[in-house]
């Protein structure tokens, strides 16, 4: 498990969303990811519609889904499956940990499901 810092979790209140982009060894490109608070949950999937290439971090986030702000695609936070079109292909998750206050994810374990 490589575990990187995303975020204080105090940055986060209930219902938003934050975007960040990081840095995994072996590739050229940061990786954008998106974390969100709901229903007292940390959830971390990356920060990309997959209908069209926006950031998913500026949407809304309600009842345990974020939409995207351009076309209204959403996506189950926990799954990262769409909950209704126009996306019709998840989006990759990342395992979330909390320790000391922070929040950390595991880009290593993207999870499709």
């Amino acid at each position: 498990m490589t575990l990187q810092r995303v975020c204080a979790l105090a940055e986060l209140g209930e219902g938003s969303a934050l975007g960040v982009e990081l840095d995994v060894p072996g590739q050229d490109e940061p990786t954008p990811v998106c974390v969100a608070l709901t229903g007292g949950n940390v959830y971390a999937l990356r920060d990309e519609c997959s209908h069209q290439d926006v950031r998913l971090s500026d949407g809304e986030v309600e009842d345990g889904k974020i939409e995207c702000w351009l076309h209204g695609s959403q996506f189950d936070l926990e799954s990262g499956k769409p909950t209704c079109l126009p996306a019709i292909d998840p989006v990759p998750t990342y395992p979330v940990t909390i320790e000391s206050g922070d929040v950390y994810v595991d880009l290593a374990a993207a999870e499709q499901k």
